[in-house]
């Protein structure tokens, strides 16, 4: 009988290293041209300083992350990230920054569901649901993979409370559409709210859904493939 247990042992430890290489694949399907690599990433910060993926809770002072994807409190019902953390590119970052601010004045502050998303998420994503309005096509990246793209929502800084939005973060449904104006005027209100510190300050939003917003010069970025830990080991 403990020969029979060891040799389970080994076996699932065989099975958990043959997991872990397959999640450590860089994939890329469709030949897109992605940075996946610290080399090719460190290149891009040489040749343009804005490249660089800035951590979000260590530049903006009292951002509360709820990093879905890092748990299994999520559409996919799988934990995605290894760890809650937000990047994004740094001119997208110094517009948040300066959001936090001007909403701290109303006793109000930034929560951040989602921002840089590895592109093998994304591919995991589309196997999952299949339905590009609410997913982004792997064949063409997401604006998430070129860290321009961040989900988000407003809370009461004293309280930590959400503001009530149309739907809850992910919901894939029509109440989710900014056009979607069958709702109460306290949605509508903060909603309102959100929109428009966003968009006076150099994001578009995604008609989709009201949590997501996209860096107007998101065309100038790379879809990228590097994890967190990756990220983290580059000085």
């Amino acid at each position: 009988m403990r020969k029979l247990f060891k040799i389970f042992g080994v076996a699932l430890l065989l099975l958990s290293a043959c997991i872990s290489c397959k999640q450590n694949v860089k994939e890329n399907p469709y030949k897109l041209d992605i940075v996946d690599t610290k080399e090719a990433y460190i290149e891009s910060i040489k040749a343009d300083s804005t490249n660089v993926l800035v951590d979000l809770q260590k530049y903006i002072p009292g951002v509360v992350l709820d990093i879905r994807y890092a748990d299994t409190n999520n559409f996919t019902k799988t934990k995605i990230y290894t760890q809650p953390r937000a990047f994004l590119r740094k001119p997208a970052a110094d517009s948040l920054l300066k959001i936090q601010q001007i909403l701290a004045e109303k006793g109000l502050g930034l929560k951040i569901y989602d921002a840089y998303r590895p592109y093998a998420a994304t591919l995991y994503f589309y196997k999952v649901y299949p339905d590009t309005t609410f997913v982004a096509a792997p064949w063409k990246g997401s604006i998430h993979n070129r860290g321009c793209a961040v989900d988000l929502s407003i809370i009461n800084l004293e309280s930590g409370a959400e503001l009530k939005m149309p739907t809850e973060f992910d919901s894939f449904t029509d109440l989710a559409s900014h056009k979607y104006t069958d709702l109460d005027s306290t949605s509508l209100a903060n909603r309102a709210l959100l929109k428009d510190v966003m968009l006076s300050h150099g994001f578009t939003l995604y008609d989709a859904e009201w949590w997501h917003y996209n860096l107007k010069q998101r065309g100038n970025y790379k879809l990228m493939n590097l994890s967190f830990e990756e990220l983290d080991a580059i000085k």
